[in-house]
């Protein structure tokens, strides 16, 4: 049985001394009140602005609030745009992301620690699925970043696999910084394709003009190629400079030229690299077999042939040309053109990648070819799929890649595939790690 309470409850005076009044009785001026107050408190209550003459200001978007499920409102950073938000389902809708009257941020609170990585993932795939942009919307001054030179590697690492690795989960938003080394441990199941490219040794000097050719992509078996020749004005077509003869000026410095006898010049550096490898094959991944490229997949050059033995590891071949790494110069990422590059893949190697529970893609290059693959183009061609933030992932569930430069189209592959603020928190952070860039510097895991 319950015991009474000591003492009974007292009794409550009412609070209300009369109905509220009618609608004939309201002040004329009709104003709106605010009356989230205490009851039985007497307070004076301000009248708000009427609507009529409320400023509507932008929300600052500098530090967004986060709500239970985790969710991001993407501002452009174009200052001059209303910011807005795109709907994943490609209708166009624009979502405002101005406060209304009256209306505040909440900071919400975590469900709980078992649910909150389910919710991200929910998020991730439904809500905010393309990351607040449609394909090729963004503008090009958003993939720009301060960089110390101090951190733009010279020189691999020592060794291949004990270069530094920032690890990223995008379920978890966890980060981890580990040694390549430890891949294997990290990746578990997932199958890795790497791409199989080899870097010819393109530089070839020519004595005069003094100038040199580099070879961009060989077109048939019989010493055609495309290539870069300089300098273009003081060379003409038909005009052969030791192995090379100029067949036909494409623009840009691009010529349609024929090799007399294969490549054998020194392997071509990017610019930013400006002291001598004293080892050629370091700037080869060990997997390296096609011959073909132009640049190295460096998101390979990490591996060494312990690592890729405590892996499942399947093969493509995209051969890299200057296009992958050549500054986006327009305003806006749809204006950038990409030529395109040569890819191969074997039937059994398509049915290993297609059927795979989790694909891990060494290199953007591998991706693109992943990705061009999934949506029904043959097994051997060109592609030129240009992937920026809005892109759907179909064949590739987590990434290895190095740290790029700004204004690249290898930079917007990893932001639509990372998300664009992760992205930036991540490089901010591998530059207060003093982590190493570009070609010879470490490498990243997004899971």
């Amino acid at each position: 049985m319950l015991e009474p309470a000591d003492g009974g409850l007292d009794p409550c005076k009412a609070r209300i001394d009369t109905l509220p009044a009618g609608g004939d009785e309201v002040d004329e001026q009709r104003k709106i009140v605010d009356t989230g107050a205490p009851l039985a408190e007497e307070v004076a209550l301000d009248a708000l602005e009427a609507a009529d003459d409320l400023i509507h200001q932008a929300a600052d978007l500098g530090e967004v609030p986060r709500d239970r499920l985790g969710l991001l409102a993407h501002g452009l950073s174009d200052a001059g745009w209303q910011p807005f938000l795109e709907s994943g389902c490609g209708s166009c809708q624009r979502v405002d992301l101005f406060p209304r009257p009256s209306e505040q941020c909440v900071e919400g609170s975590p469900v709980c620690t078992v649910l909150d990585p389910l919710l991200r993932a929910l998020d991730r795939a439904v809500v905010h699925r393309r990351q607040g942009y449609r394909c090729r919307r963004m503008k090009t001054r958003e993939l720009e970043y301060d960089l110390p030179p101090e951190l733009i590697a010279q020189h691999p690492a020592a060794r291949r696999d004990e270069s530094r690795m920032l690890v990223y989960d995008r379920m978890s938003e966890s980060v981890d910084q580990r040694r390549f080394a430890d891949l294997p441990d990290v990746l578990g199941d997932a199958l890795a394709v790497v791409n199989d490219t080899r870097v010819v040794p393109a530089r070839i000097p020519i004595e005069r003009p003094k100038g040199e050719v580099l070879l961009l992509e060989r077109l048939d078996e019989d010493g055609l190629w495309e290539g870069l020749a300089r300098p273009t004005r003081r060379l003409g077509a038909g005009e052969r400079y030791g192995p090379v003869e100029l067949l036909e000026h494409l623009g840009d410095g691009r010529w349609r030229l024929r090799l007399h006898g294969e490549p054998a010049g020194e392997t071509p550096l990017p610019p930013y690299i400006t002291e001598p490898l004293s080892d050629p094959e370091r700037y080869q991944t060990v997997y390296a077999q096609e011959a073909g490229s132009a640049a190295a997949p460096t998101a390979g050059l990490h591996f060494t042939d312990e690592v890729l033995a405590a892996l499942d590891v399947e093969r493509v071949t995209l051969h890299v040309g200057l296009d992958t790494f050549r500054p986006v110069a327009a305003d806006d990422l749809g204006l950038h053109v990409m030529h395109g590059e040569r890819y191969e893949v074997t039937p059994d190697a398509w049915v290993r990648i297609h059927t795979a529970r989790r694909v891990l893609a060494v290199g953007t290059t591998t991706v693109r070819v992943l990705e061009t693959l999934a949506r029904g183009a043959p097994l051997s061609g060109r592609t030129d799929l240009f992937v920026t933030p809005g892109f759907e992932f179909r064949r590739t569930d987590a990434l290895l890649t190095n740290f790029h430069l700004p204004r690249s189209t290898l930079l917007a592959l990893v932001m639509a595939f990372t998300g664009v603020e992760a992205t930036r928190r991540l490089y901010r952070l591998a530059i207060e790690e003093r982590y190493r860039f570009y070609s010879f510097g470490d490498a990243m895991l997004v899971l």
